[in-house]
């Protein structure tokens, strides 16, 4: 059900994310980047991409424990139902929230959403690929009160559509909304990585579990949110995004001398690390001055990159359509092109002439693969003048990103940024937002 009521609210994304381009245009303060956006995008799409084949972890455990463990089971025809399960599953997902900013392994999945430096509602679409391995565990507290499977999946996706609106610099403080709800301004303090804003305002629809938890805070005028995370990832890889922490935390692990600061690693608060690792190995520190990622992949690379990801955005509603009957191996194929896809334009946007190159090498293989099958997944025997079309366009493209790699400027810029103040390192003891 997920899959298909967020390919209907595509439409309705893109066309918000045009109109506070737009806005932000006329008002004189743009809060885009095209390189940043296609992460945050490329990101959401791998997550719904990963969420095909978690699915027996998102719903399949939940509904086994009310099966089987549940002492009684709430009426799914009843409203009283569908308003608990909502207040209930904002109740879970707050302490989901919390423990993903505060413990290091949770971290590690949901780091994925705050990576951007930017605040923008293509950063609400910023979404991880490996936070159902572990995230099914704080909603069983529902499957046990007796919350029908698919109550549960609405809630859970209403809860998941309202943060959209949430995630913009375009909407200031909304008066009494802001002290029950979760709000722009309450959400712009949670991305935040100034100290004052540090782990708040962890509500999904109501912030008054903040209020009631003691991790409310109002945003200050006075003082403007810094957005992205205390280690940044400074790479528009998606591969690299979904793993960097647990890459760390695999590091770190490594490094320590015993199996108690191993565990302390995984286990403990986020940004703990055993004194002696630190020593040797030490991060640079918290400096809210450390400019934006900006590697300036030139406007020809960015416009090439476009394109090719309008094409896959429309090859993953295709791949969310064509789940439902696909066999298995052919299931696992489109999603590794789509993976390998994002990683190439990812590369790619990063200005570096090996991304073009892979680019180049990614278009090439795809003309071949269509000549080979005389298709393409899920559309056998097309016909083959729609083949040689096909194939011949992913050609020109594979000429198009070997042009590229050929030009002036084709290697990557120093990563700096003309504006804003965006954070570096960890501060010890905190978490690493």
């Amino acid at each position: 059900m997920q899959e298909k009521v967020i390919t209907l609210a595509t439409p309705v994304f893109f066309a918000l994310i045009a109109l506070e381009l737009a806005w932000g245009w006329l008002r004189g303060r743009n809060t885009y980047r095209v390189d940043d956006a296609v992460n945050s995008i490329g990101l959401g799409v791998l997550s719904q991409v990963s969420g095909v084949f978690t699915r027996v972890l998102r719903i399949g455990l939940y509904a086994w424990a009310f099966e089987h463990v549940a002492p009684w089971r709430l009426p799914a025809d009843s409203a009283w139902t569908w308003l608990f399960a909502l207040v209930f599953y904002d109740l879970c997902y707050y302490w989901y929230h919390r423990v993903g900013h505060e413990r290091t392994l949770f971290w590690a999945a949901h780091v994925v959403h705050h990576q951007s430096e930017d605040y923008n509602l293509s950063t609400a679409l910023r979404q991880t690929s490996s936070g159902a391995l572990l995230g099914w565990l704080f909603y069983l507290p529902m499957a046990f009160a007796g919350v029908p499977p698919e109550v549960f999946a609405a809630v859970a996706l209403a809860d998941l559509l309202y943060q959209y609106w949430i995630h913009t610099q375009h909407v200031g403080r909304l008066g009494w909304f802001d002290r029950v709800f979760a709000s722009p301004s309450n959400h712009r303090v949670h991305h935040a990585v100034n100290d004052r804003y540090l782990d708040r305002n962890y509500g999904g629809i109501l912030v008054v579990w903040d209020r009631l938890f003691g991790t409310f805070a109002d945003e200050d005028p006075a003082e403007s949110p810094v957005y992205g995370t205390r280690s940044p990832l400074r790479s528009w890889n998606p591969l690299w995004a979904n793993f960097e922490v647990y890459a760390a935390m695999a590091q770190d692990a490594w490094r320590a001398r015993g199996w108690r600061d191993r565990l302390g690693v995984v286990f403990g608060r986020t940004g703990w690390r055993p004194a002696d690792v630190a020593q040797r190995f030490p991060k640079p520190p918290f400096s809210p001055a450390r400019p934006r990622y900006a590697p300036g992949a030139p406007a020809r690379v960015q416009a090439y990159a476009l394109v090719q990801f309008a094409l896959l955005l429309g090859a993953t509603v295709h791949f969310l359509g064509y789940q439902a009957q696909a066999p298995a191996a052919a299931l696992v194929a489109y999603a590794a092109w789509i993976v390998a896809s994002l990683t190439t334009l990812g590369i790619l946007l990063e200005g570096r002439r090996i991304g073009a190159w892979l680019e180049a090498a990614r278009c090439a293989l795809t003309a071949a693969g269509i000549a080979a099958v005389q298709g393409w997944f899920g559309l056998a025997d097309p016909g083959s003048a729609i083949v040689a079309a096909a194939a011949g366009g992913w050609l020109a493209s594979a000429a198009c990103a070997a042009w590229l790699a050929e030009q002036p400027g084709s290697r990557a810029r120093p990563d700096a940024s003309p504006r804003g103040c965006e954070p570096a390192g960890r501060a010890p003891g905190r978490a690493a937002r």
